[in-house]
């Protein structure tokens, strides 16, 4: 005898290729209800597909994947596969930094210069500034020389002197300009400190602690278990991701992770597994330019209003991976959203749950 639950997997299959059961509360929003929001954007039952968690005190109510893992081999996706996080990396760089501050090897309103000496204007650009992205140097994704460094392996050193030279956009702390070079030197710097690779500091110090057995640095040539393969769409159709060398977004966006373990991490912070409740503090706080202004980028994370509800929220994008993250720390809820196509963004359908959830919460 066929019991309801398999019926009622068996009805969404035409949508979703994995259904756990989960239990809801009275007065939360239905499956059906998310599965609406997310139909909008992610429709395409044999291409690139996606992961959805929603987690409300630490356990998930909702966790959903569709679409297929690897299009070839016609792999349908599950919740358990391995996606690319792109800048959502910066949140386990900012936290690292933070983690480092409290072993009294630095503090964020420590300049440049001290680690870096030679570093034009270092003795102005204090962490503080790196991490808010308020450093005024040069961003260099926007730079040309982009598409000639993109496949090739780079040392941090290396890496950043590509950008270290270049004229600075703005003086520090001037305004709020999104920037990948700044959480570059974050990760070059939490190399000379901690006297270990980037790669090795996260893992050991973030991964290991949370528990999260399926996170890493990312690689297109080890073998990944449960890895899902990233796609992009082009006027032709789907194409296997463009390959780039994961040296080059190095601790602005080289992570890879589940869902399952990125409720892990949303998990050790919220119990102060890796951080003081202080020093956490200091990343979801909002922080005012020199004009008195105040911008809405803490540490790693942006600080946003869903419907007048404080949230704070953060995606990613690389080559073939999508992803985003949006936590309301007054209700307790943790929204989540991966893409294996660049062209398919978690961004708004994201939101749109995490406002549905909170409104009913």
């Amino acid at each position: 005898m066929i019991s309801t639950l398999r019926i009622a997997c068996f009805s969404l299959l035409l949508l979703f290729v994995t259904c756990k059961p989960v239990q809801h509360t009275k007065g939360t929003a239905s499956d059906s209800e998310i599965d609406a929001l997310i139909a909008k954007e992610f429709n395409d039952k044999t291409g690139p597909g996606g992961v959805f968690l929603v987690a409300q005190h630490g356990k998930p109510v909702y966790l959903k994947a569709f679409g297929k893992a690897n299009i070839e081999l016609e792999v349908d996706m599950t919740t358990d596969k391995v996606f690319q996080i792109g800048s959502m990396t910066k949140q386990f760089t900012a936290v690292a930094v933070l983690m480092l501050e409290e072993q009294g090897k630095l503090l964020v309103n420590d300049q440049v210069s001290k680690f870096i000496p030679d570093y034009p204007s270092g003795d102005k650009i204090k962490l503080h500034h790196l991490l808010t992205h308020t450093s005024g140097i040069k961003d260099f994704t926007k730079m040309k020389i982009l598409s000639e460094i993109s496949r090739k392996e780079m040392t941090p050193a290396e890496l950043v002197d590509v950008f270290k030279n270049e004229p600075v956009d703005f003086q520090p702390g001037e305004k709020y300009d999104y920037n990948n070079s700044g959480y570059v030197l974050l990760g070059y710097i939490i190399e000379k400190v901690s006297e270990m690779s980037y790669r090795d500091f996260i893992q050991k110090n973030i991964f290991d602690k949370a528990g999260m057995t399926h996170s890493g640095y990312a690689t297109d040539r080890m073998i990944v278990k449960n890895r899902a393969y990233g796609y992009q769409e082009k006027e032709t159709g789907y194409v296997n991701k463009t390959s780039i060398s994961y040296s080059i977004p190095f601790a602005s966006g080289a992570l890879m992770s589940t869902a399952e373990d990125m409720l892990k991490w949303q998990n050790a912070l919220n119990t102060h597994l890796l951080l003081k409740p202080e020093t956490s503090a200091k990343a979801f706080s909002k922080y005012k330019l020199n004009s008195g202004e105040e911008s809405n980028y803490g540490y790693g994370w942006r600080m946003i209003e869903l419907n007048s509800v404080p949230a704070r929220e953060h995606g990613g994008s690389i080559f073939g991976y999508k992803s985003m993250g949006v936590y309301i720390p007054g209700k307790d809820i943790y929204v989540l959203g991966f893409s294996n196509c660049d062209c398919n963004s978690p961004t708004q359908t994201v939101k749109d749950i995490a406002s549905l959830v909170a409104a009913r919460k």
